[in-house]
């Protein structure tokens, strides 16, 4: 009989933009959602948010997940 002394933590998995690029704080994106244009994404107090450049207008993440395809409804900016 074996005993799970220590159980392995699951990894996290990044938050993924519409074409299943990996999106990190910091990363700048491109919303399609309210109207926020060029945005960036920070970790807040309550989780990711985003916030607009253009406008200052910060959106939490889970109002961008698409829910046909479970990603964000962002682009990756380079």
């Amino acid at each position: 009989m074996a005993f799970k002394l220590f159980n392995k933590k699951k990894k996290k998995k990044p938050l993924q933009d519409m074409n299943g690029a990996p999106l990190y704080p910091g990363d700048k994106v491109e919303c399609l959602r309210y109207d926020m244009g060029e945005s960036m994404l920070l970790e807040g107090e309550n989780g990711f948010e985003y916030k607009s450049v253009k406008t200052g207008q910060v959106v939490s993440f889970a109002k961008m997940i698409d829910a046909a395809t479970s990603f964000q409804k962002v682009q990756k900016l380079n």
